[in-house]
């Protein structure tokens, strides 16, 4: 078994960040918008656990926890509004949601 370098993994992180960024800027759908931006806070996790054992420091890890836990703060604040805004206007595409029309 060959064991993944930390270019692989850099390379790996890359792609799916960018993934999720052209995910933010394509997608109409605030649900997809939601999952895309998750996707890049995954990638830069990736990151930093790589960058971490590849460097033989616990720094990384220790910020991993930080991000976990702003991970799951976000989601809890993202779709309470993403269910607020679909309550109030019946929709969850981008394009329809305005707030200054009723």
């Amino acid at each position: 078994m060959i064991a993944a370098t930390l270019n692989e993994y850099v390379i790996l992180s890359v792609v799916l960040f960018a993934i999720g960024f052209f995910g933010v800027l394509l997608r109409r759908n605030t649900l997809v918008i939601f999952m895309c931006l998750e996707l890049m806070l995954i990638a830069s996790t990736l990151a930093l656990v790589a960058f971490s054992r590849f460097n033989r420091t616990q720094d990384g890890n220790t910020f991993v926890f930080f991000i976990l836990t702003v991970a799951a703060a976000e989601v809890a604040v993202g779709l309470a509004l993403i269910v607020a805004l679909f309550r109030s206007r019946r929709t969850v595409q981008v394009d329809e949601l305005n707030a200054l029309k009723h």
